[in-house]
């Protein structure tokens, strides 16, 4: 009976440990608005039209669906945060639930789906630059963008977390209002529309309905990014919680709005529209048009700003945690953020960006995250168990039982949609990553002896 208790105290140590030197500046704000950064990302200027394509006018109900999904794994997030708020994140919840081995799991599940989304959505910036380009200057054109533009963020990023907040800030509203123009231009004129809304597709009970119900569940993930930055956030037991709860909210209003002025303004063309937002500004003004364009760009700066503030704390918090090289776990000594991580991070970014292979890894970089919701969801309820708070008084949601188990039902739902290649990638990355634990172990093992 006493075995299993033993792991527990040293990751409790471990965690307790693995944020010395960090600084607690961050508040609710901040990590609102680092959360909304990361969710709201260039997808939701294309994806009102593959929504309306499988469901048609039901497409904003599909929304709040998603919505309901995902603010199940928030809640238990929000929970787990305020309980354990550490370096790493969801890979800090499931280390002191599970023990470090299920935390090595879910800390590979974490940085490596981030890694490869930053990637991609680095390279489609890269794209949409170099397309402006003559067509023999655009393969430099755009391996110029990819390191300029990740190699200026990071560097925002190694002069302070603070720095990096505020970058964070700019690029949120810098992304958000664009959004914020389609919806009120859009719901101002609404009534003038001569579009119908889109009729329901006849197939939408097959394959098709599933992808957009994966899209849809896509479009509302990103969180644990922010998250793993929580070694950084005032007063966390508080503000994690708060921030968390703050941005979906908000995300979930802004994404049934969208949808809904689209379908008004287009019709049954949403279901074609390559640009939906854009098309249908287009309608009004160009110069709204050239608004929706830029606003897609200045959403995945906005993305690749929040992913490089939170995505190098998980390498680092697996580097404190002796689970990978040590160099990644130290903090420079002026402006105390992880350097080598961050640096690391966005060369690895920077790296898949330019090999143009992300397209092809995109789904499984998601159905990634859907299994570290999983594990977040199991850990917010064993922390409860345990009675687990290392910052004060958690969040304890009086539900949480029925509420985590629709957070893993949703998700375990969401890998079934998914085809039986894209599960086995998921189940490789898995055994890699418990492969990867055992020779880290063995590793730290022959460096004490």
């Amino acid at each position: 009976m006493s075995s299993p208790a033993q792991p527990a105290v040293s990751v409790t140590a471990t965690t307790l440990d693995r944020d010395r030197g960090l600084l607690r500046v961050m508040g609710v704000p901040g990590l609102a608005l680092g959360i909304i950064g990361i969710v709201v990302g260039a997808g939701i200027f294309a994806l009102p039209a593959a929504m309306a394509g499988a469901v048609g006018a039901y497409a904003p109900l599909a929304f709040l669906g998603c919505a309901l999904a995902v603010g199940c794994v928030a809640l238990c997030f929000a929970e787990a945060g305020s309980r354990v708020p550490t370096s790493g994140g969801s890979y800090g919840y499931v280390a002191q639930a599970f023990g470090p081995a299920v935390g090595y799991v879910a800390g590979t599940l974490l940085w490596l789906g981030d890694v490869l989304a930053s990637g991609g959505v680095a390279a489609a910036l890269a794209t949409v630059g170099a397309a402006q380009a003559p067509g023999s200057a655009a393969p430099l054109v755009r391996a110029v963008l990819i390191i300029g533009v990740i190699g200026a963020i990071a560097l925002v990023n190694l002069r302070g977390v603070a720095q990096g907040t505020r970058l964070i800030a700019t690029a949120t509203v810098a992304k958000l209002l664009p959004l914020l123009v389609f919806v009120v231009v859009g719901a101002l004129i609404a009534h003038t529309a001569t579009g119908a809304s889109p009729a329901l597709p006849g197939h939408a009970s097959g394959s098709t309905l599933g992808r957009a119900l994966i899209l849809g569940v896509f479009s509302f993930m990103g969180m644990e990014t922010s998250l793993a930055a929580s070694g950084e956030v005032r007063l966390p037991n508080r503000t994690i919680p708060r921030a968390l709860l703050l941005a979906l909210a908000l995300i979930t209003v802004l994404y049934v709005a969208i949808q809904l002025v689209a379908q008004r303004l287009l019709g049954a063309a949403l279901a074609q529209a390559a640009a939906p937002l854009a098309d249908a500004m287009g309608r009004v003004n160009p110069a709204l048009r050239a608004l929706m364009l830029a606003g897609t760009a200045i959403s995945m700066l906005g993305f690749l700003a929040s992913d490089l503030l939170g995505s190098p704390r998980v390498l680092f918090a697996l580097a404190r945690d002796g689970l990978l090289p040590r160099a990644l776990g130290r903090l420079h000594p002026r402006t105390h953020v992880p350097h080598v991580a961050i640096l690391l991070y966005a060369t690895l970014a920077a790296l898949l960006a330019l090999s143009g292979t992300f397209v092809e890894l995109a789904v499984l970089a998601s159905l990634a995250t859907a299994g570290l919701y999983i594990l977040g969801c199991a850990a917010a309820w064993q922390l409860r168990q345990r009675s687990v708070a290392l910052a004060g008084p958690p969040l304890a949601l009086r539900a949480l039982g029925p509420v985590a188990l629709a957070g893993i039902v949703s998700m375990l739902v969401l890998i079934a949609l998914a085809s039986w290649t894209e599960r086995l990638g998921l189940l490789i990355v898995v055994v890699l990553a418990m492969i990867g634990y055992r020779l880290a172990r063995r590793s730290q093992a022959g460096a004490t002896q």
